[in-house]
């Protein structure tokens, strides 16, 4: 077999072990390489400027996501994991109740002008969690969760955002944590159990330690 030859095969079964972990969608975002595959099923990689590899780059990269482990052969391209579980997390709460301006207008009986002027102004203030729109352009989307049935932020909740929002991490992060159950709560689920008097400083003093580790997290 000659290095051509070879360098398809390697091609193909890096292509074709990553779409079976589910990691072929996310490797741009993880800022590796892309793959395409021909009619015929060979796998294809290139750069991000479109060019294909070159053997030798391949053979690099195959080192890159298999250099994870004692076991190259088993091993697991954990960094590439890491973006496939964000934006697994991302999606599944994209998917949960959410409000643009208009929407929660609606739901407050003001003008649209009016909501996104008071969204900005909270979101500034740190007292309400806003998220950036799937479609981009500035486009900002807010978590049902943590509104009341007037369309305000519920009163339970501001001491517990404060500390998030403040520490500047990925509002996704800050979503997901508040949304699904947390070990520092015995596994309550953080926005549910700050409803209940009696967890509510608790879960005040968890939010806190977690903006502590956003702020020390590197970016």
């Amino acid at each position: 077999m000659d290095e051509r030859e070879q360098a398809e095969r390697l091609s193909t079964e890096l292509a074709d072990w990553l779409d079976g972990l589910g990691l072929l969608p996310h490797l741009a975002e993880a800022g590796l390489p892309t793959v395409e595959r021909t009619a015929a099923g060979q796998a294809i990689w290139r750069e991000g400027d479109g060019m294909p590899l070159s053997p030798e780059r391949l053979r690099e990269l195959e080192t890159e996501l298999r250099g994870q482990g004692e076991d190259p052969a088993h091993a697991v391209p954990v960094g590439l994991l890491q973006v496939a579980r964000r934006a697994e997390t991302r999606a599944r709460l994209l998917a949960s109740p959410t409000h643009d301006h208009a929407s929660l207008a609606a739901v407050r009986g003001t003008s649209e002008n009016a909501t996104r002027f008071a969204v900005t102004k909270a979101g500034n203030e740190r007292r309400m969690l806003v998220v950036p729109a799937p479609e981009g352009g500035g486009a900002v989307l807010v978590p049902a969760f943590q509104l009341g049935e007037d369309g305000g932020v519920r009163e339970e909740l501001l001491a517990v955002l404060e500390p998030l929002l403040a520490a500047g991490g990925d509002p996704f992060a800050v979503w997901a944590w508040l949304t699904q159950p947390a070990a520092l709560l015995g596994g309550q689920v953080p926005e549910q159990a700050a409803a209940d008097p009696d967890e509510h400083d608790l879960v005040v003093t968890a939010a806190i330690h977690l903006g502590e580790r956003l702020r020390a997290t590197p970016r």
